[in-house]
């Protein structure tokens, strides 16, 4: 009889990695638990959508590693099993000559990346890729793709369930104890013990980490990005994907013009602190979220560090004019009257008790446990990748 492996959380990650575990000891046992009715509920199926090719990462990041293999599988686990995979390219435009020395450094690391086909072109090839774009100079990425991750996730899904996994949906855990022999996992009353569990939970990343290990640091913060969505007499506009050249500061990308694998076109995301950890409305607030936020230390740190990008971020939500003022500069034929408010999605962002904004995968672990701690964008694009890495740590002898 073989060992059996738990796996808190049913994302796109956490499903990958449970996939990757039960590829490798066919013998094992393997548990999903999810608190949500669906696997993917979260920022699985709320991102962009976007198939990253590694533009932005340090080069010697886990970000870095992990998105350019991560994209190679999933682009193969696309074409194994139908989903849909658009290689539409994109580009990152300045606007602005202060813009350019930022996209320089953005250009040495993609090359550092190895980026395939990344190649810098001016005004006259920023109009052939994309007609109605505008620019003083771009990166432009052919590889950068996009795909429908929830349909990704729900297809890992049934692979798992196929082979024998048990997926155990609307099963919140409510206790994680080591005991001998293993770990023990309580939902919905009942106990399993696991001999090596991973938590992948998300946006509750933090809080059910410190059941397991009591560290309080990073926290969660959540940010909701907001999404407009093109009208169809304008949506041929864009022909792939047109971001700005994005702030270092900021693990965010900026908002920009992306399509979807269904033909629309969006507009975003912003980012704007979230008064609750799954708050997808304007006016969602949850107490409990609220008192966990104004405890942290390090978000204190952080607010007086960007307060006036936040308020910026706010007034953008509140007024479309605003938010579209920016995007415009890219696509100048696309303006507030062309567009409606979309979806929105809930990013987990992990900040240190001293303020910052974690930028890179965060992954601890010891005694049985491994917490994924901290797993932003590009965590999709990279999640078979980020299985095969976790997994080499949970079967470690």
């Amino acid at each position: 009889m073989g060992e059996t492996f738990g796996v808190v959380g049913a994302g796109i990650v956490g499903l990958a990695l449970a996939r990757e575990l039960a590829r490798r000891r066919p013998d094992s046992t393997v548990v999903v638990w999810e608190k949500e009715p669906r696997v993917g509920a979260h920022q699985t199926s709320h991102s962009s959508g976007v198939v990253h090719a590694g533009i932005y990462y340090r080069p010697d990041s886990l970000k870095a590693e992990l998105c350019t293999r991560g994209r190679r599988l999933l682009e193969d686990f696309c074409a194994e099993h139908g989903l849909p995979f658009d290689a539409c390219g994109k580009l990152v435009v300045a606007v602005d000559p202060d813009e350019v020395g930022r996209l320089d450094a953005l250009e040495r690391t993609a090359t550092q990346n190895g980026v395939p086909g990344l190649r810098r072109v001016g005004p006259s090839e920023i109009r052939e890729l994309e007609p109605h774009a505008a620019g003083l100079v771009a990166l432009h990425s052919p590889a950068t793709a996009i795909t429908d991750f929830a349909a990704v996730a729900e297809t890992m899904a049934g692979e798992l369930r196929a082979g024998g996994a048990d997926v155990r949906l609307s099963a919140a855990v409510t206790t994680i104890r080591r005991v001998p022999g293993g770990v023990l996992v309580v939902s919905r009353g009942e106990a399993l013990r696991v001999d090596r569990l991973v938590v992948c939970a998300g946006l509750q990343a933090d809080r059910v980490s410190r059941w397991v290990d009591g560290e309080a640091d990073p926290r969660i913060v959540p940010f909701r990005g907001e999404y407009l969505a093109v009208r169809p007499e304008k949506r041929s506009f864009v022909r792939g994907m047109v971001y700005p050249v994005p702030d270092p500061r900021y693990p965010f990308l900026g908002v920009h013009f992306t399509r979807r694998v269904s033909g629309e076109l969006e507009v975003g995301p912003n980012a704007v602190l979230a008064l609750r950890r799954e708050g997808y409305g304007r006016y969602d607030v949850t107490a409990a979220d609220v008192r966990e936020l104004l405890s942290s230390p390090g978000f204190w740190r952080m607010a007086r560090r960007h307060w006036r990008t936040g308020v910026k971020e706010v007034r953008g939500s509140l007024s479309i004019r605003v938010f579209m003022r920016a995007a415009q500069q890219y696509v100048p034929e696309i303006g507030a009257a062309d567009v409606v408010r979309g979806g929105a999605g809930v990013r987990a962002q992990a900040v240190g008790r001293d303020g910052s904004l974690l930028d890179d995968f965060r992954i601890t672990g010891s005694d049985g446990v491994t917490c994924i701690r901290n797993a932003p964008s590009p965590a999709a694009t990279s999640s078979l990748a980020i299985a095969e890495h976790v997994a080499d740590r949970v079967l470690a002898p």
